[in-house]
């Protein structure tokens, strides 16, 4: 997710992968060429000297070769600033990256109801579980997108939810996000042992790519060190039970429907009610149930519906959001106290389709009860889909869809 534009990253990420094959951001660097040049050299003569051995890989250390790259391309990674609060450190105490100094690291920006962020979550906690005993860390940075998220007690509970062992620190209020010149959810910077960043990726993706880059700078880190050889073990992988029909899962060659913001002053698409938005103002929004044609990717309420700047408040005492879209899974970031929400898709209630969502009951409902990403339909292909959502109870907030 893109905190100023959304609809740019994904043109970004193709861009910067045109150019440089590689996940690299190079206007953070000084001397983006010839440092881009260097790393992927160690990391081909990384891949060029290992040795397999079953689920083990053996790289052979050649000292010189890490000890002759040019350093002046790159820049320090700026220390974390602005910190509210510690999840998963000792004692919950503070950390900094001069505390970790000496180590590999790799500094993960995120909040935990963006789905893409989300998605990264498997691969950062394999990567944790496999290098972190050979000088690994993974700091979360979490820079929130809505109030909501810079609750505390939310983000543990997120944390705990996707079984993050890593440090994660709370940036509420984008002290570090800006530093570092940040826009983008997730994006991951790995610095070196040294304290220089190695690489800037910018959202999903990249994963063999940002592995290789991880046991290239733990190779180095050997090396400085004056070890000969180090050896990865590859048994330890959490991925292999990751299936197509899983929410973790998406095909990012899929033309994926765009994520769909509903606050007033975040909104990048008007919506189908004729009513339309009208900022802070409750308003009575008509939704004709014979209506058979829909503009995909366009929202439609029925109910009254306050508008507030990031979500739709529900005022009446039920109400309904329609929406045609096209992608394997959809989610809603929603918040509630206990209302019950029903989902049909195409016209047949959950019982009668093939939607496996985490998020819905047997008997197709989804309780909201805390602010957070729900899933409300999960597929095992990618079509075309209309999604009713019938609420049942004043006060529920919705203020994103997004799909995968």
């Amino acid at each position: 997710m893109n905190k100023d534009n959304i609809s740019a990253i994904l043109t970004a990420v193709a861009v910067i992968s045109l150019i440089t094959g590689f996940g690299i951001y190079f206007n953070f660097y000084v001397n983006t060429s010839q440092s881009y040049l260097q790393q992927k050299q160690l990391e081909d003569m990384v891949d060029k000297s290992l040795i397999k051995s079953g689920d083990l890989i053996t790289v052979k250390l050649n000292k010189t070769a890490f000890t002759s790259i040019d350093k002046s391309g790159f820049v320090k990674a700026p220390e974390l600033t602005g910190i509210d609060s510690y999840i998963n450190t000792a004692n919950n105490q503070p950390v900094k990256l001069s505390d970790i100094k000496g180590k590999v690291v790799l500094l993960d920006f995120w909040t935990y109801t963006c789905i893409n962020c989300i998605r990264t979550i498997p691969y950062l906690n394999d990567w944790y579980d496999r290098y972190s005993d050979q000088g690994f860390v993974i700091v979360g940075v979490h820079s929130p997108e809505f109030d909501f998220e810079k609750n505390l007690v939310n983000v543990q509970d997120a944390v705990k939810e996707f079984g993050i062992k890593y440090p994660v620190v709370l940036d509420s209020e984008h002290k570090t996000w800006d530093a570092y010149s940040n826009n983008y959810w997730p994006r991951h910077y790995l610095i070196d042992s040294q304290g220089y960043i190695r690489d800037d990726h910018i959202g999903e993706g990249g994963y063999n790519e940002s592995e290789k880059t991880i046991q290239t700078l733990l190779a180095e880190r050997a090396s400085l060190e004056n070890q000969t050889e180090i050896t990865f073990n590859l048994n330890k992988s959490m991925l292999t039970n990751m299936t197509s029909d899983s929410l973790d899962y998406t095909n990012l060659s899929q033309n994926l429907s765009p994520e769909i913001y509903l606050g007033y002053s975040t909104a990048r698409s008007p919506l189908g009610n004729i009513e339309s938005f009208q900022p802070d103002e409750s308003v009575d929004y008509k939704f004709d149930p014979n209506k058979t044609s829909l503009e995909p990717n366009i929202v439609y309420f029925d109910g009254i519906w306050k508008n507030n700047k990031d979500n739709m408040e529900l005022i009446s005492d039920d109400g309904k959001i329609i929406l045609t879209y096209y992608a394997k899974a959809i989610n809603i970031v929603a918040s509630g106290n206990g209302q019950q929400v029903s989902i049909s898709e195409n016209n047949r209630s959950k019982i009668d389709t093939d939607n496996h969502a985490i998020d819905i009951g047997k008997d197709g409902n989804v309780t909201v009860d805390k602010q957070r990403l729900y899933n409300v339909g999960l597929y095992d292909d990618y079509e075309p889909r209309s999604i009713i959502i019938d609420v049942k109870g004043k006060g529920f907030q919705i203020y994103t869809f997004t799909f995968g």
